[in-house]
């Protein structure tokens, strides 16, 4: 059924307001002008505007216009709209729900309520996302980029959510041309950590498998690399590989399989999460070796995929639920006692869980 008419002009002026198009203090277009544009009576146009004037949208100013309004997140809260945005990549699988969940516990010991919404890993969700939270009226954001090393599409939008005042940080990465800071574990590190942990045991053919389009797996591959260099062992770039969220699913098990069929197959093996350990694990099996004895694993995350398998996955821990509650926390002490974002990267040090899924090199 289609909404009445009203409605229909009242989210696309609200989807101009989302996208950037009219930014507060510029001037719409006179209620002639929308009736006109949009074949729609004056009495329809001027309904849709009253509303979005209750909500602070807009505001008219006798003799001048309609003008797209300001509020800032002070005002939102002290109205009663407590409602903080998050924004993640997935919502019910791998280690999303530990995260939504302590962003959940700390709003709602202080009487917040939370707006949901995913991207499924793509960019044109993530603008839908950012529209509709603008359109909610939140008083605070919280966002994990999507495919964070390909750039920000969407950067108007996330232009129009500073314009009006609503406080955002990122969680998990951020985009190097916002100046949001975000909350995440020091992926460069924990690279660094996995790989060293397999070199210290006396792995030399160790390959690593890293998801690329986002920043997380640039940085778990970049300390990888820096570990081998360290340790006098040149990263070997045929042993480096590098997929897309679309590509999970065939092309590092593809991959390994050729590895582990090949003379010098590599004796250990970097995953760029708990998902990838799991799944190449299955590609293990297929060939007939073993996991430790065979070929040792290192995932990253400490997930409940790192424990669910017979083998128990050595990994590196993800903050995870402790990561969300500390982005709700700092978004509510700007709220409420003015206190401002932190200036820089929020960063939780990685730790090494040693599980049964890694053995020593003799």
């Amino acid at each position: 059924m289609q909404s009445p008419k009203y409605i229909q002009l009242k989210e696309q002026l609200l989807s101009w307001i989302a996208s950037g198009r009219y930014r507060p203090g510029d001037k719409l277009p006179s209620e002639n002008e929308l009736a006109e544009q949009f074949s729609l009576s004056r009495q329809t146009v001027r309904q849709s505007l009253g509303e979005l004037v209750q909500e602070g949208w807009l505001a008219r100013e006798q003799g001048k216009g309609t003008f797209v309004g300001r509020q800032s997140p002070e005002r939102r809260v002290s109205s009663g709209n407590r409602t903080v945005g998050i924004i993640t990549t997935s919502i019910s699988d791998y280690i999303f729900p530990s995260i939504v969940r302590g962003v959940e516990s700390a709003l709602k010991d202080r009487g917040y309520r939370l707006l949901l919404s995913s991207t499924d890993h793509r960019k044109d969700r993530e603008r839908e996302c950012l529209e509709m939270m603008l359109g909610h009226s939140v008083c605070a954001l919280i966002v994990e980029p999507t495919k964070s090393a390909e750039g920000n599409p969407n950067f108007d939008n996330y232009m129009a959510i500073e314009d009006h005042g609503i406080p955002m940080l990122m969680i998990n990465e951020r985009y190097s041309d916002l100046d949001n800071p975000s909350v995440r574990l020091d992926d460069d590190a924990g690279g660094y950590m996995a790989a060293d942990h397999l070199l210290g045991l006396g792995h030399r053919r160790i390959a690593g498998f890293f998801k690329t389009d986002d920043m997380q797996g640039v940085r778990r591959m970049k300390g990888f690399i820096r570990a081998c260099r360290d340790r006098k062992l040149p990263a070997d770039a045929s042993q480096i590989v590098r997929y897309s969220t679309e590509d999970k699913g065939e092309r590092p098990q593809r991959m390994l399989r050729e590895m582990l069929l090949a003379e010098q197959r590599p004796t250990a093996i970097v995953c760029y999460n708990d998902q990838m350990a799991v799944s190449l694990l299955d590609t293990v099996r297929e060939l007939g070796l073993r996991v430790p004895e065979d070929l040792s694993m290192v995932g990253y995350d400490d997930s409940f995929l790192a424990t669910a398998t017979e083998i128990k996955l050595t990994t590196i821990e993800h903050p995870k639920s402790a990561l969300g509650e500390r982005a709700a926390n700092l978004l509510i002490s700007l709220l409420e006692d003015g206190k401002p974002l932190p200036d820089k990267d929020v960063l939780y040090a990685p730790k090494l869980v040693v599980r049964q899924s890694v053995s020593e090199r003799h």
